[in-house]
């Protein structure tokens, strides 16, 4: 929207203070978390880990920031700051961002679905498919799996090998393999400093708990009950970016912890306009306010769903679809009884 255009200038000097100030809370927190644990005082360490995952949450969002060129206005403090925290939160930086533009240009795209998305398919689709596909789609669509071992498998494993780009070139394996390289060296370090027991009770939690809020934000970003799928040539990217995208609205600490990508919406609609220009573009259009607006309780109410139905326009759940079927044996057998 042109209303969003006059937001798209990033301050370098805003970018380099939110960068210094997240940083630094990371790192506090990170050594009162290890501090904890290594003195035996448990009480810290429990309390340090939600609050050191959050920052490193951050961190991750800044070189969300960075990979749509929107953090500093310059391309190579962009790149260099997101290449070098990237091997904080273990993405590697250009496969990434590869990735997630593929995201961008195809939200809401049922003949472009597979990169950079939650796995989705439609109702018709999961009743032409056998058994064994049904249990396996179901079983990737549990709460357990999208939420435990999900985040985990992505970051430690998925990161590590450039899947869905190997024959891309050089640039996603370099980008990769160079984030793992360097990521190793600094663990390998760490743990020679500080013992390998306890970095791994600081930074494995830490790392897990961040992947999973990660994880949960970009699903309940996409995956709401009126959200927008839709097949060519009826997808319009105007449409996706702005039906398909929800407004989770969290309270104020949540939303300067998670950098305002709860107001996904307007980043669709303009992921130049920099996370710290968010409230003011917001404000700037306060029509959008209520679009797709999802409160902390309601997110929660999004994990049934995992089916798009495309007669209802609308994500439903696996009993959703059974309702219909069972309604309809009722009606049947009431008919035959009389």
């Amino acid at each position: 929207m042109r209303k969003l255009e006059a937001f798209r200038t990033p301050s370098n000097a805003r970018a380099t203070y939110e960068l210094a100030l997240t940083a630094l809370l990371f790192a506090s927190s990170w050594i009162a978390t290890y501090w904890g644990w290594s003195s035996g005082r448990w009480w810290l360490y429990a309390l340090a880990l939600a609050p050191t995952a959050g920052f490193l949450v951050r961190l991750f969002l800044l070189q969300h920031d960075c990979g749509h060129g929107s953090f500093f206005a310059s391309r190579k403090a962009n790149d260099a700051v997101g290449r070098s925290l990237g091997v904080l939160t273990l993405t590697p930086y250009a496969h990434w961002r590869r990735a997630h533009a593929i995201h961008h240009a195809t939200q809401g795209h049922l003949g472009k679905r597979g990169t950079g998305d939650v796995d989705t398919i439609t109702v018709a689709e999961y009743r032409a498919r056998g058994p064994w596909a049904r249990l396996r789609y179901r079983l990737y669509r549990h709460p357990l799996v999208m939420f435990g071992i999900g985040p985990v498998f992505v970051f430690l494993v998925q990161n590590r090998i450039p899947a869905g780009f190997m024959r891309d070139g050089a640039g996603p394996w370099i980008s990769t393999m160079g984030t793992n390289v360097v990521a190793g060296v600094l663990i390998a370090l760490a743990m020679s400093t500080l013992g390998v027991g306890a970095f791994l009770a600081v930074q494995l939690p830490v790392l897990v708990l961040a992947a999973t809020i990660g994880v949960w934000l970009f699903f309940v970003q996409h995956q709401f009950e009126h959200t927008y799928w839709e097949d060519a040539p009826r997808w319009n990217a105007r449409d996706a970016a702005l039906a398909g995208s929800s407004h989770y609205d969290l309270p104020r600490v949540l939303r300067w912890l998670t950098a305002n990508i709860g107001m996904h919406h307007l980043h669709h609609l303009s992921s130049r306009v920099p996370f710290y220009r968010f409230r003011d573009a917001a404000d700037a259009l306060p029509e959008l306010a209520d679009v797709n607006r999802i409160g902390v309780l309601e997110g929660f109410r999004c994990v049934r769903l995992a089916l798009w139905d495309e007669e209802r326009r609308r994500l439903v759940s696996f009993r959703d679809i059974r309702e219909p079927r069972m309604g309809a044996a009722s009606v049947e057998s009431n008919r035959r009884s009389s």
